[in-house]
């Protein structure tokens, strides 16, 4: 479904995406017929609140739906004082962030710890934690992640350096891996060296995953993450915040690894950004007009995909910033 252009849905109610989802199974409805595609037994089909019934995707017969219900349970049975944000789209993918009042300071900027998550009815965008499976997550030898919400462009940030030991590390690794022999930057490639395990979302597999097996695993999980843990990235954020654009920035815009429309909104939400702020133009306000255009622009792009070159933009940016 990702040729499908769609633009993500702002929400701050849980019963915008709790709607019914459920398998409809192709041995049921093709009786007299032998299924010999496998790996395509069962309808996930669900109905949004006023919308009709939706085929949201063709699945395994082990694959396991997660339903917005269940995260909704167990988040309210940990939590009783949150502020809720949701982008979504027609094509049946989310991503959820539950704000909280505690907050830190990116120079003049006030911003929320938050806890993010993502989850999809079309199989398109895995189920994570902070950017993390929940296998990844259990991982003793995997940091967990932070993240944070910029009230200012209404979008939540990842903790995308997190995983590495301290800022050396992630220097070293951005001095290894982000400048050419022409002094451009080239495409980061995830690394699985000095505490970094992936740089991209992993996938989840739905496999035999119940319910109750679903609800008792995550329980656990934010329960460990509720207090937030020292955070590399916000100390990446704060030298992209004391690091203003100059001359020989003007070309990096565009050298992003992003659809030359999203480049083109972003630099005209930096410049909004600008003037909101009455600034000058830093690698923070180009790190955030990005992240801006990434998840409100109408795109083909899956919201895995949108969090993909998010991550790669940053390490991008921070290459050039820590040059």
């Amino acid at each position: 479904m990702t040729y499908i252009t769609s633009q993500p849905y702002m929400s701050d109610s849980w019963d915008d995406i709790c709607y019914p989802i459920g398998p409809v199974w192709l041995t049921d409805i093709l009786p007299d017929y032998e299924i010999m595609a496998t790996d395509r037994q069962q309808l996930v089909v669900g109905q949004p609140l006023g919308g009709r019934k939706t085929i949201f995707g063709i699945q395994s017969a082990d694959y396991a739906i997660i339903p917005n219900e269940a995260i909704r349970q167990v988040v309210d049975q940990l939590l009783s004082d949150y502020t809720l944000q949701i982008k979504h789209t027609p094509t049946g993918e989310f991503s959820i962030s539950i704000i909280f009042d505690r907050q830190m300071s990116v120079g003049t900027e006030t911003l929320q710890h938050s806890l993010m998550l993502t989850n999809s009815y079309n199989g398109k965008t895995p189920f994570t934690i902070q950017g993390q499976t929940i296998p990844a997550v259990l991982d003793q030898s995997t940091r967990p992640a932070n993240s944070l919400y910029r009230a200012l462009c209404e979008n939540g940030l990842m903790g995308w350096a997190d995983s590495f030991d301290n800022l050396a590390v992630y220097r070293r690794w951005l001095n290894g891996h982000a400048m050419a022999k022409s002094g451009n930057l080239k495409k980061i490639q995830p690394a699985k060296t000095e505490g970094k395990k992936s740089g991209q979302i992993p996938k989840i597999h739905h496999s035999r995953l119940t319910p109750e097996l679903f609800k008792e695993q995550l329980h656990n999980l934010l329960a460990g993450l509720l207090t937030p843990k020292p955070s590399l990235t916000s100390q990446v954020y704060e030298h992209f915040q004391q690091k203003n654009l100059n001359r020989a920035d003007d070309e990096l815009l565009k050298d992003l690894p992003i659809p030359v429309q999203l480049a083109k909104q972003a630099q005209e939400r930096l410049r909004l950004e600008q003037r909101m702020l009455g600034s000058s133009s830093s690698y923070w306000l180009m790190y955030n007009a990005v992240n801006h255009a990434l998840f409100t622009a109408r795109s083909s792009l899956t919201l895995n995909d949108r969090y993909k070159l998010d991550e790669r933009v940053f390490h991008r940016i921070a290459a050039r910033a820590f040059a």
